[in-house]
């Protein structure tokens, strides 16, 4: 008997587990890659901070030194950067549109950006499901597509409730396209007889990120950026109706689910079964499904009341480039943090596809907007 008390003993002080990491690792780690992004943007000023952020957010999650922290210890904080931040900055995104700068560019023009936003995003959104990508990928790069690039993925798939791979193949996918318009645009500029302010315009209506669209525009002059950064900012104030929309068919399709589920759950609890475990199952994914989006979310909500911050006039000029470096900052975290989510073993087996959609789409916003400018100008 004596010889089987060490045995014991050593079983009782087994080593408790570990808590699970927090977000500070990750967070961390999200501003490690902003400052390395920020020190890219000034190296080759061409390049946004925001394309930079993505880029090395992928980069990180591969990399044999670091990829091991970004998918273990990290992954809780970048996650969180992804989502978080990501709101604050779309916030903050308000402060760049006024609707007095709207209403100049003239209600032809208004009708024009809101034609082709509506033609990308049902065409991109009904190639995609006709390609079969998986997940919320159609809705997300249609959304990418025809507002404001991985912005508007990540304010999309907070109401969707969206996978975060998908998200970040979404992100991946559409930075690419961002950063292939800014070496291929300005090539087109004169071949396709446009003039600074049509050109201008057709960037702005054609190119997803912000960031993106003033390095393509500043290489035709002032007035070029000027009208291009203007039709831009008309498209991200369509960002909050497009969520609205998301949210409302949200709501829609979990109700329609939880009806479905419940009377598959009133069926079981009158049919006698074998399976005794059928009725809580059903009951929790009642539930689960019971459980709606915002109308309106929060953050959609704060975007509209920055626009009609800014639209007033209070703001002085300090504080509306404070903000838009604040926000600059968070949405590279958030950026940063989704690009650390992109697998490309997992993006290359669906690359086909999603590449077929990707140039599809992108020859259809490129074609609608061009078109859109010539009319109207």
């Amino acid at each position: 008997m004596a010889l089987l008390t060490p045995r014991t003993d050593r079983v009782r002080t087994s080593t408790p587990p570990r808590p699970a990491p927090g977000p500070l690792p990750g967070l961390a780690t999200a501003a490690a890659g902003v400052a390395a992004a920020w020190a890219v943007h000034l190296l080759v000023p061409a390049v946004p901070m925001l394309t930079a952020a993505v880029v090395l957010g992928i980069a990180a999650a591969h990399a044999p030194g670091v990829r091991g922290r970004v998918r273990g210890g990290a992954r809780p904080g970048l996650t969180l950067a992804g989502k978080r931040l990501m709101r604050i900055g779309v916030v903050l995104l308000g402060l760049k549109l006024s609707l007095d700068d709207v209403l100049g560019l003239g209600w032809a023009t208004v009708a024009m950006v809101v034609a082709v936003v509506a033609a990308t995003f049902a065409g991109t959104l009904w190639l995609g499901r006709r390609l079969g990508l998986r997940g919320d990928q159609p809705l997300l790069i249609a959304t990418g597509y025809s507002i404001c690039g991985a912005s508007a993925i990540g304010a999309v798939s907070e109401v969707s409730g969206s996978d975060e791979e998908d998200v970040a193949t979404s992100v991946a996918l559409v930075t690419l396209c961002g950063t292939l318009a800014i070496a291929v645009l300005p090539l087109l500029h004169h071949p396709l007889g446009l003039d600074d302010a049509q050109f201008g315009r057709w960037v702005g209506a054609g190119v997803h990120d912000v960031g993106q669209v003033v390095a393509t525009a500043q290489t035709a002059g002032p007035v070029a950026l000027t009208d291009a950064v203007l039709v831009k900012l008309m498209r991200v104030a369509l960002l909050a109706p497009l969520v609205a929309a998301v949210a409302v068919s949200v709501r829609k399709r979990r109700q329609a689910s939880a009806e479905a589920t419940a009377e598959r759950t009133t069926d079981a609890s009158v049919t006698p079964t074998t399976d005794a475990s059928v009725t809580p199952t059903a009951n929790a994914s009642a539930k689960a499904a019971g459980k709606r989006p915002p109308l309106v979310p929060l953050f959609v909500l704060g975007f509209l009341a920055m626009v009609a911050v800014r639209t007033t006039g209070w703001v002085p000029a300090a504080g509306l480039d404070l903000a838009a470096h604040v926000q600059e900052l968070l949405l590279a975290a958030a950026l940063f943090g989704l690009g650390s989510a992109v697998h490309l073993p997992s993006l290359v087996r669906t690359g086909g596809r999603v590449a077929a959609l990707g140039l599809c789409s992108w020859v259809v916003i490129a074609g609608a907007s061009y078109g859109g400018v010539l009319l109207t100008t």
